[in-house]
């Protein structure tokens, strides 16, 4: 299991228990606009449950899907994940989502970091990107507060919902991106055993 720990978050491994909290976002609307799933039905929540848990048995491990829980209260307010899309290039995407309930506390902003040096770091990327659809303000937002660099418009490149979808490219290069100064204070890469 992978565990990173922030500030305020701890980012871990998806489990079977983390249905119904995923459920409760994963099946409103609201939160699934701008993303290309949703909203969830019960089974189809399960189901990618079901697939991230399998992911964390490859090896090598390219797909890392992890639950954004707070600390202080042992809840689950989300998820986000890094992907290593291109093993060759050393290059990998992020992506996240929260629970209505939780947006506009930094929490997006602060689990992007980790993923960032969860990419850089333990899987030694080059390049880390992401996408975001041009009206998701929020999710342009964060990766700009990360440092990621806007490198274009991908135009009409997916169908989505029944429509063709723009987004928006952002990266980060090793080179570019700043190590924290307060790592080793406010952030933790904790390896433990791959479940059995």
């Amino acid at each position: 299991m992978e565990i990173c720990q922030t500030e305020r978050l701890i980012l871990r491994d998806l489990e079977e228990a983390d249905w119904k909290p995923v459920h409760s976002y994963a099946s409103n609307p609201e939160v699934v606009r701008y993303v290309d799933w949703g909203p969830n039905a019960v089974g189809e929540t399960r189901n990618f449950i079901q697939r991230a848990i399998a992911t964390q048995k490859e090896r090598p491990r390219r797909n890392y899907h992890f639950a954004i829980v707070l600390n202080a209260q042992n809840r689950l307010i989300g998820a986000c994940g890094i992907y290593v899309s291109n093993p060759g290039n050393r290059e990998g995407w992020i992506g996240f989502v929260l629970n209505r309930h939780f947006w506009g506390q930094g929490y997006a902003t602060e689990a992007a970091k980790a993923l960032l040096v969860f990419g850089f770091k333990k899987l030694n990327l080059h390049r880390i990107f992401a996408t975001c659809d041009p009206a998701n303000i929020a999710s342009a937002r964060v990766l700009e507060k990360i440092d990621m660099q806007r490198e274009g418009r991908l135009r009409e490149h997916k169908w989505v919902k029944g429509k063709w979808r723009e987004s928006l490219l952002y990266a980060i290069l090793d080179h570019e991106w700043k190590e924290p100064k307060n790592i080793n204070k406010n952030f933790k890469m904790i390896a433990t055993s791959p479940p059995a």
